[in-house]
């Protein structure tokens, strides 16, 4: 715990928050990825928290913290030498719209990007059981204006745009539905100054009915002329 959570949470795919804090679920999620470690519960954790060991930690609102910490988390100077290609993973129901919209993070989070493919599953499996692995054109997206920032030896970012980001194909269901909003879109709209008579959103439906005869209306007129001239 002191190695994960003072020396080293990026070799654990961990992002602490800028008092230094890490969620036990994170953690123990992080431990259970480790050979040997699937054992640990949070009743293991507890007896170190009360033990002769609980000064080396402190917690808050189910979140735990090393006090001593040996790693710095700059976001005030961003990277200048980035990889051409970095990843991130997504959940499967947010891939189509990461990729028409780009990567956006949590409220008061950072988007998590490493030049490792394994790291990036192994953070991804913690929220999906099969992420979708994207590819992040960092060094063209820095060249753009987007700023990375460096932390051990992950990467964290504020947004992405969609056109630097490259994955998997989207699913025919997913194209077909963009393809109609697309032609929705491009419905030629009503030149300005005019507008569409639509009768059935007449405010007055007998308006309609005392503007026209109804059907049949003079075969009915002649009938009742030959009813009356053959009366007495």
């Amino acid at each position: 715990m002191v190695y994960v959570l003072g020396h080293r949470p990026d070799e654990f795919g961990l992002v602490p928050d800028e008092g230094g804090f890490v969620s036990f679920k994170e953690l123990l999620q992080a431990l259970h990825e480790e050979e040997g470690w699937g054992y640990v519960r949070r009743s293991h954790m507890n007896e170190v928290l009360v033990g002769e060991d609980r000064n080396l930690f402190e917690t808050a609102d189910e979140r735990i913290r090393s006090r001593e910490r040996r790693w710095d988390m700059d976001l005030h100077e961003p990277v200048r030498f980035l990889p051409k290609v970095l990843f991130t993973p997504v959940r499967q129901r947010a891939h189509p719209v990461v990729m028409e919209k780009g990567l956006r993070p949590p409220l008061d989070r950072h988007l998590v990007l490493t030049p490792n493919r394994e790291m990036a599953l192994r953070i991804g499996r913690r929220r999906d059981q099969d992420p979708v692995l994207l590819e992040i054109m960092a060094e063209t997206a820095g060249e753009k204006g987007i700023l990375f920032f460096s932390f051990g030896d992950l990467f964290l970012a504020t947004a992405i745009p969609a056109r630097f980001i490259a994955g998997p194909p989207l699913p025919k269901e997913v194209i077909e539905r963009r393809r109609e909003r697309a032609k929705e879109k491009e419905a030629p709209a009503p030149t300005p100054g005019t507008f569409v008579l639509d009768p059935s959103r007449d405010p007055d439906p007998h308006r309609r009915a005392r503007g026209k005869k109804r059907k049949g209306w003079k075969e009915a007129a002649k009938r009742m002329r030959k009813g009356r001239k053959g009366r007495p």
